[in-house]
Order: C-alpha cells, then structure tokens, then sequence
C-alpha cells in the first residue's frame, strides 16, 4: 500500500517530468518544418520525433536516464536504476495526449535524472 507522503512524492516527480517535456503537436511541428524550407518528413527524420507516450516509454530513453543517473552519481549498477526509471517514465508516457510529439533529444534524459536525483529516486 502506498502511504500519502509516497504517493505525494511521487505525484510531484511526475508533474516535473511533464511540465518539463517539449511538445509539439503535429500541426505545430508542420508549421516548424515548413518554415524552416524543410518536409514534415525530413524534420522527423533529423529530429528523430516520435509521439510523447513512445518516446518516453521507450527502452532506448530509460537506458538514457540510467547512463546520466551512473555518470552523475558515480555508480556503476544500471541494474538498481532500471526499474524505478522505468516506472516513472510509464507513468509520464500514460499522460501524454495521443497526438502530441516529441523528439529523442539529449535534454531529456537531464531533465529526467534531475528530477529524480531531486526526489531521491532512485536510491542506492
């Protein structure tokens, strides 16, 4: 069972990681491209953009946190990240609208571990 002060903890750590995405929705990011003289699939291609709940559920941006979390705290052990960067990056994925994107960028895994290394997750 999850006691209040957890469970307020961990509604905070959530909020951080979503008011801190950058999204866009699909009109927004056309309008982006267009204005930059380049297609809506280039710009998805250079910017390797994908929706928000995949980015962010994705195995390749948990391997990212857990390398920034590692480099950052010194410790060797992926392994005892892993699950607890897991968890709060599903729950980020399960709010994020179907239709708003992202990109794979390289802010996202130091926002992220920002976040957690603020919240005490994950412990040693």
């Amino acid at each position: 069972m999850t006691t209040p002060l957890i469970a307020s903890a961990q509604a905070e750590l959530l909020a951080g990681i979503v008011n801190g995405l950058c999204t866009r929705t699909l009109v927004q990011f056309a309008a982006e491209s267009r204005l930059d003289g380049e297609s809506l699939a280039d710009a998805v291609e250079r910017y390797e953009v994908d929706y928000a709940w995949q980015v962010l559920g994705s195995e390749r941006t948990c391997e990212a946190v857990v390398v920034r979390l590692q480099s950052e705290l010194g410790l060797p052990a992926a392994e005892a990240f892993q699950p607890a960067v897991a968890e709060a990056l599903q729950l980020a994925a399960a709010q994020q609208p179907s239709d708003l994107l992202m990109s794979f960028d390289n802010d996202l895994p130091e926002l992220i571990a920002g976040l957690l290394r603020a919240h005490g997750e994950p412990s040693r």
